[in-house]
């Protein structure tokens, strides 16, 4: 506190009321390839709906899927609600686009887009001298021009606006146009005249043929109550993105100069308001462009999918959750099974980050036996921070109409997030009461006793399906070689916990005194949390030691602070032994067991 220099009272506060905080748990995180958004960028996502709208649908042809991508995030999502995404492409992908604008992202889904753009200038319809032809109750009408090519100027962005025809106003929009050229007579009496015949998106209602000059006008002016309107001297614009035939986005009074602003202080420029859109983007014409058009994106390029695409590429996107710091993540998810990245995941993010685990499906087909599963995960890396499961589960796929075989590591990732919802991430994610594996069809291998008890010593948890119970997860082993505690699931999410937890909370620590008040400090905070997990069946006992048996002189000459925090862990339960024994009659069970 400061030093008074006269007579006075001086209020301090000191605050003893910090604790150990809840940490978060469930979030899950995958890297891979999918057909739409940002490359290289995590985005939360909450639901499938929210993966496909972001990242699109799963796409599988015989040179190019992403299928088992996509479906390891889904299912996780079916358990879940919080999975960050990083979309990776290979170098030959492309953005679809046009003169003045382009897609939002890399990938074939750009292409077909349409941009369809109107200046203020050009919004109002505008007088034709051309004469349009149309019977009631038609979807075509015809003009004739003189000479070989037509002057009614129209294109497939227009629309036609028919004036007090029998006392009905319309606008048709032109679907097509179609130009014909037929000349009559010959030599200086041949006369050459073109008719184009123009297809409307729907039929002439007037009560007579239509045969009179009309007005012309973009063709998706009436998606807006009025002209594009900005500041003063600005250029202003509307816009539609249309994919499909489905308007999804809608721009209005957008400017072309960079200074301008909305009603509530954002950006109206053109270019900074397109940064928004989950489909284009506008390049640099796009500001100066007049008049109006509908402008349809091409030569969009998907990449290399899950298959060919180079491990760099993939790794580049899991290097995004490198940080503990910058994103908490605690479930990932490694998708398609390409033993180079499962094992980059384990060493450089899992293993790295202390407090996220990896989850492995085997590379094999749906034809493998148990040994074949045993020899596809031999190159694994050995790590407490990673469980590996027995295979593929065969699903529906709803968006293709096909049934897949899909890894089986979103789904046991999954488990764990629910686990965590329904007690805590300390419970076995295995087993009857927990363990029971959505969407299944069959599994690619339905283990026996046998092939489980292979599997289950090489640290692969078994996936099986028991008739009237369902699909469970048969196990609750990390990958570590070593026996161990860590050799459990449950284990090495409780330490994760308490270490994340205890680690955040002791931030407090640091720069203060290290002295008795701070220590004892220190085992105040951190005793509660643990008998809280206790009593909720986390750990058996544990003991905090924190004085100066463990910091010595040397220690706070060293500017150092260590509290050595010891725990037992609860186990879960693998293996039950019954033992019935039949006795005699005249047999008292107390001269047997014992009082």
């Amino acid at each position: 506190m400061a030093f008074q220099l006269s007579p006075g009272v001086n209020v301090s506060e000191i605050d003893l009321t910090t604790v150990v905080p809840a940490v978060a748990t469930t979030e899950g995180a995958i890297a891979g390839v999918f057909r739409w958004g940002p490359t290289n960028e995590p985005i939360l996502i909450g639901s499938e709906i929210d993966l496909v709208n972001r990242f699109g649908e799963p796409f599988a042809n015989t040179t190019w899927s992403n299928a088992e991508t996509f479906f390891t995030a889904a299912n996780f999502l079916s358990y879940s609600d919080a999975l960050y995404v990083v979309r990776a492409v290979s170098d030959d992908a492309a953005k679809a686009t046009n003169t003045n604008y382009e897609a939002a992202y890399h990938g074939a889904m750009g292409n077909d887009v349409t941009v369809a753009w109107c200046d203020e200038s050009s919004f109002a319809p505008t007088n034709n001298a051309s004469t349009l032809t149309i019977s009631a109750s038609s979807t075509t009408g015809t003009i004739a021009s003189s000479g070989n090519t037509s002057t009614h100027g129209l294109t497939t962005a227009d629309a036609v606006v028919l004036n007090g025809t029998g006392g009905n106003d319309q606008v048709l929009k032109i679907v097509s146009i179609v130009d014909a050229t037929e000349t009559t007579g010959s030599g200086n009496t041949a006369v050459t005249t073109t008719t184009s015949t123009i297809t409307f998106d729907k039929k002439f209602i007037g009560v007579a043929a239509y045969n009179t000059t009309f007005q012309s006008q973009w063709a998706y002016a009436d998606q807006f109550d009025a002209a594009p309107a900005v500041g003063t001297g600005s250029k202003a614009y509307h816009a539609l993105v249309i994919k499909n035939g489905v308007v999804q986005e809608k721009f209005e009074d957008m400017s072309d100069t960079s200074t301008d602003k909305k009603y509530d202080g954002s950006s109206s420029f053109i270019n900074n308001v397109l940064e928004s859109s989950n489909w284009v983007r506008a390049k640099a014409a796009a500001s100066t462009a007049t008049g109006y058009a509908v402008e349809v994106l091409a030569n969009g390029d998907d990449g290399d999918g899950e298959v060919d695409i180079a491990a760099g590429k993939i790794a580049v996107g899991w290097d995004q959750f490198k940080a503990s710091e910058n994103i908490d993540v605690s479930l990932l998810l490694t998708g398609y099974p390409n033993q180079t990245i499962q094992n980059y995941v384990i060493d450089n993010i899992a293993e790295s980050r202390k407090d996220a685990i990896a989850f492995i499906s085997p590379d094999v087909t749906n034809t493998a036996t148990a040994q074949d599963i045993v020899t596809a995960v031999a190159g694994t890396s050995a790590s407490s921070y990673a469980v590996v499961d027995s295979g593929y589960k065969y699903q529906y796929d709803k968006y293709n109409d096909v049934y897949r075989w899909i890894p089986l590591n979103g789904d046991v990732a999954g488990l764990c997030a629910r686990t965590d919802d329904a007690r805590d991430p300390w419970f076995s994610p295995a087993g009857y009461s927990r363990g029971n594996i959505k969407n299944v069809v069959k599994l690619a291998l339905n283990p026996s006793k046998t092939e489980r008890d292979l599997l289950y010593k090489n640290g692969i948890n078994p996936v099986i399906t028991q008739a009237g119970q369902g699909t469970l997860l048969f196990g609750d082993k990390t990958f570590l070689a070593t026996p161990s505690a860590f050799d459990r699931i449950n284990v090495r999410r409780l330490f994760i916990v308490l270490e994340k937890a205890i680690s955040t909370a002791s931030k407090s620590t640091l720069f203060e005194f290290n002295d008795e008040f701070t220590r004892a400090q220190f085992r105040n905070l951190v005793e509660p949390f643990l008998r809280d997990v206790q009593g909720r069946r986390g750990i058996y006992d544990f003991r905090v030691v924190c004085d100066e048996t463990n910091n010595t002189s040397q220690i706070i000459d060293s500017n150092q602070f260590v509290g050595d925090i010891y725990i037992k862990p609860a186990r879960a339960i693998n293996f039950i032994q019954l033992n019935f024994v039949a006795v005699r009659t005249g047999v008292e069970f107390s001269e047997i067991v014992g009082q």
